[in-house]
């Protein structure tokens, strides 16, 4: 069994790429939810806790035989390391900004990050952001804005940690895309694990407190680790089909799942305006994905329009 082979290259398959981040933020949508049921009850790092160490042990169960050495080695090492350390401060920060505020509510004002993440792509990164990018992170920006508009009677220290999540996610979202040009998507995913069961673990001395989790709470715990792994895993290797600038306005739709969400759990309906705001949001993604469509097509007409170099 191979166990250091190199990572899979990154290729231009945008859709494929497009239609792991739309899984990945309806399992982020779903955590989300179960999070707040939880946090209603536990302390966040008490359920970040086991959130972390249920997907690390599913991993080293599950993934482990099947990958050895390959999914424990790290080319850059560090970067991998603040990358799972960026995720899990990001974590507990989203947990505690959902004690305070609705699901969709929290999830807008978080989604301010793909349009960072679209704003730095180009000078951190050195990708091409062309007119559709910006058209898309404008149609959502605009869209998060009638979500959680000013005199919502939102939290304030609710939005101070949404705030605070929002930072950390653009450095999350970035390192994703340089890192899966060296690293394993599995490697990636288990330091994420790794990071978040260390730092979340060594706090249980002082969290490990509560009534006793019913059965429903204990398959909520479970499902939170799953939903959370199995979402950044595909997260993660969508960075290898498509450019950040490509991604980021699609990461829009968990807004929609979340809003979708708390009307099924928490019979939070979004009002009239919000449900305009998630319609500019979905606008986005559809101009995001037309992009992604046509942007192979494109570049095959330039290469052939280009003149042959002389040898």
């Amino acid at each position: 069994m191979s166990t250091t082979s190199a990572p899979a290259p990154l290729t231009d398959q945008p859709l494929r790429g497009l239609a792991f981040i739309i899984g990945a933020t309806m399992l982020f949508a779903y955590s989300d939810t179960s999070g707040k049921l939880l946090v209603s009850e536990y302390n966040v790092p008490l359920v970040m806790a086991v959130r972390y160490i249920t997907h690390a042990l599913l991993m080293l169960a599950i993934v482990a035989p099947f990958h050895g050495r390959a999914m424990v080695h790290a080319t850059r090492t560090g970067l991998v390391l603040v990358r799972g350390g960026c995720l899990a401060v990001a974590s507990v920060l989203m947990g505690f900004a959902l004690q305070r505020m609705p699901v969709a509510e929290a999830t807008a004002i978080v989604y301010l990050a793909p349009v960072l993440v679209i704003l730095l792509s180009g000078p951190l990164l050195n990708e091409k952001v062309g007119s559709g990018a910006w058209v898309a992170a404008a149609l959502g920006f605009a869209g998060v804005l009638l979500i959680a508009r000013p005199g919502g009677g939102l939290d304030p220290w609710g939005i101070a940690f949404a705030l605070g999540n929002v930072v950390l996610a653009v450095a999350y979202n970035l390192l994703s895309r340089v890192l899966a040009r060296t690293e394993h998507t599995i490697t990636m995913l288990f330091y994420t694990a790794l990071v978040g069961s260390i730092l979340f673990g060594l706090m249980l001395p002082w969290t490990l407190y509560g009534v006793p989790p019913t059965v429903l709470q204990i398959f909520l715990f479970l499902g939170l680790g799953v939903s959370a792994g199995l979402g950044h895993y595909l997260f993660t290797q969508s960075y290898r089909y498509a450019p950040a600038a490509i991604l980021a306005p699609m990461n829009y739709l968990h807004l929609g799942w979340a809003a979708l969400f708390g009307w099924l759990v928490f019979g939070h309906a979004p009002d009239a305006i919000a449900l305009g705001g998630i319609a500019l949001v979905a606008a986005g993604g559809v101009v995001s994905a037309t992009m992604a469509r046509r942007r192979p097509a494109r570049a095959r007409e330039e290469a052939a329009a280009a003149p042959e170099e002389s040898v």
